[in-house]
Formats: C-alpha cells, structure tokens, sequence
C-alpha cells in the first residue's frame, strides 16, 4: 500500500526519532487503519532534526488469525529493535475491542517493560459490552494494561465516562480527541446535473451497521425507483445482501460497489446526495466526517459519540436503528425537500470545518505526542487534497 511504503523510504533519508502508530495495517483496520493513514500522509517527512517521524506499525496483517502471531511478533521485534538503537520516541496504539484489545494489550505491556512510553487511542464502538461480558480475571486484566499508558485517548464523553468509571483510569490521564478527516480530493456533482438521486451507504456490510433494515426501509412503499439508486461501498458478505435485496424485491435500487479505497471513495461522495447509517453500535465514524467535508447530507443513527457532536435536524437526520419505517422516512424527507437537504449541507460543511479538519486533528495528536513522548511529527502547511489508501 502507498502509506506502508512511503515511510519506508522516508526513513531512509532521515536518521532521526521516530513514533509508531500501532494498528492493522490493512483495510481490515477499519477506522483505526484510516485515521493513522492520514495521520502518515499529513505529516513533513522532511521535517527538522527536532521533529518525530510517524511510521507504521502493522499488530494484525492482512491474512488469518495464526498469521496475525507471526504479524504480531513481527511487531514486537520492531518495537525492540526501536528501543536498542535509542531512536523509538514512542508507540501510539489504536485499539478496538475483541481480539484487538488483546494484541494491542501485548503491545502497551511489551513497551511498558521496554520502559518506551505509549499513548491508548480507544476507537471501539463495543468495548464497554465486550468487557462487560469478560471473566473477572480478564477485566482485571484489562484495567490493569489500561492504567499502563501515558495517556489515554478516547473518541468522546461516553467512552471518556466508561473508561474512567469502569477501568479506573486517572481522569487526568483520559483526553477527548475528535477525529479528523481530508479535504475532499473530488468536485462535488451540482444536483441539478442529474435527475437519479444517489443513496450511499459506506462501510462493512453487516447487521450491526444496519445494512439489513436498510434493504427493508427501501422496500417499503414510498421510494421513486425511477430516480433513486443505492450504492452499498464496502466489503462483508455481500452474495447474502444482493440474495436479501433480490428476495425484497430492491435489487434493482442497487449497486454493490464492494470494499472501496480512498480515492474510489472520494468519487463515490463526490457522487452522492444522502449518506446513509442506521448502525446499531458506532464510536465517531469516519464515514460520517467524509460526508460531510464533502457536503453530503447525513441520515444516521444516534449511537455512540454522534448525538455528542451532531445535532438531529441541523447537520444530520436522527434515524432509529432497527426501524425501517423510520429509516425510509428519514431518507424521503430528505431526498424529497431540496431545502431541508441545502442545510444538513451547509451546516454539515460548516462543522467539518470548525471541528474534524485533518490539520486539526494532526495539530491535537501531535501535541499529545509532545507531551508524551517529548518530540512530535509536523505537519504539511496545507493538510488537505491528500490521496492514498483507505478502508
């Protein structure tokens, strides 16, 4: 991938310190994988002697979990090798829940015995049911790798409460981060161009995203199929969802794009009139932030940080998850009122701009990283237009 390489060869030709940004190195990643991407285009690899490098540092690989162990060690080896040539500032771990909370927790014990300093960036939706779920000994277990860290990020009030409250984290130690998102690197198609209406849902295709009540809302009476297409971007099982679509009688609103890189996205967006979410669990996703850089109107449902930082009727339309009915209206409302769509545009640009720019973004982790790891990465002038990989 473009991102795996390109700090590669940048660290060919600089010989200064630098701090890895822990996670799955692949579209696997998920979010996590996208926001440390951008975080490694964004940054000046030509920086002054003074300033970090971001590089990569792949826990999972692309590949089956027996190989993920390999991966892993892999890691591991990394890490030690940064600490034995002195020029490894620090390790930045993105964590998830599930199997990613235990390699992550491999990582941040591993540095804490390196004596390397390690920031938590916490990115799971789910953490608080998973660990819920977990025998005693293995939440001990968990409270005690979270309280190893210099600092703990997390992706809003919710998750600020729960890791505090549940895992005993130092209130101190816990820092509110929102995450940033590009510039979009595409014009956006004026609506007027065309009369089909795009409906676009971006991300893995599962239940827990809603993807199966948003085939049911389609289905019910309402929608003009004349006019309206639904691009489904992303990977999952998508034979079952085209075999679900095609029993509702809807597959012909649709268009199965599949797993989508960066720029494949940003010409899906640049495309769409509505990005639709009626997912069932969420931190602050990123697909939500893309749509609205882009001036995409927004139907999503309220879970996790999104009702902390989006407001129903004003930048996105509030829809609830597991509910067709609701999710259909949503989406009519604002396919069929031109005005009510211009103002989840603008207000929706309006916020991407006062709080989930990428040099925004940058400028927060980068001062985490000053305070942490004594040395930061800096940042291009302009961080926007920026291309590569995504998830």
């Amino acid at each position: 991938m473009r991102s795996e390489s390109l700090p590669h060869s940048a660290a060919q030709a600089r010989e200064g310190r630098y701090i890895y940004l822990a996670c799955p190195w692949t579209p696997k990643g998920g979010g996590m994988f996208k926001v440390a991407d951008y975080l490694i285009q964004a940054q000046v690899f030509s920086a002054p002697a003074d300033a970090a490098e971001l590089r990569p540092l792949d826990t999972r690989g692309g590949s089956n979990a027996l190989y993920s162990f390999w991966v892993l060690a892999t890691a591991l080896a990394r890490v030690v090798r940064g600490k034995l040539n002195g020029r490894l500032a620090g390790v930045h771990v993105n964590m998830a829940e599930r199997l990613s909370l235990f390699r992550k927790s491999t990582i941040i014990i591993a540095c804490r015995a390196l004596g390397i300093p390690v920031v938590l960036h916490l990115h799971a939706a789910q953490l608080h049911h998973f660990y819920r779920s977990l025998p005693r000994p293995l939440q001990m277990l968990t409270r005690w790798v979270f309280s190893l860290p210099s600092s703990c990020v997390v992706l809003g009030s919710s998750a600020r409460r729960f890791v505090i409250e549940e895992l005993g984290v130092q209130p101190n130690r816990v820092e509110i981060v929102i995450n940033g998102v590009p510039e979009p690197t595409h014009a956006r198609r004026i609506a007027s161009e065309q009369a089909v209406q795009r409906v676009l849902f971006l991300g893995n295709l599962s239940e827990r995203k809603g993807v199966s009540d948003l085939l049911q809302a389609l289905a019910l009476p309402g929608f003009d199929v004349s006019r309206t297409e639904v691009i489904l971007a992303g990977g999952g099982d998508i034979e079952a969802y085209r075999l679900k679509a095609r029993q509702l009688g809807v597959e012909e609103l649709l268009d199965f794009a599949g797993w989508s890189d960066q720029q494949q996205v940003a010409r899906l967006m640049a495309r769409a009139d509505v990005l639709v979410l009626p997912s069932y669990d969420e931190g602050l996703p990123l697909v939500i932030l893309e749509a609205m850089a882009n001036g995409v109107a927004v139907v999503c449902s309220p879970v996790g940080e999104i009702p902390s930082v989006l407001t129903d009727g004003v930048n996105a339309c509030f829809v609830q998850a597991g509910d067709a009915a609701g999710i259909a209206q949503g989406l009519q409302r604002v396919l069929n009122e031109p005005a009510f769509r211009t103002s989840l545009e603008r207000n929706g640009r309006a916020l991407y701009e006062q709080h989930f720019s990428l040099a925004r973004f940058f400028t927060s982790v980068a001062r985490i990283h000053q305070r942490n790891f004594g040395v930061a990465a800096q940042p291009l002038r302009a961080v926007k237009s920026i291309q590569g990989s995504s998830a």
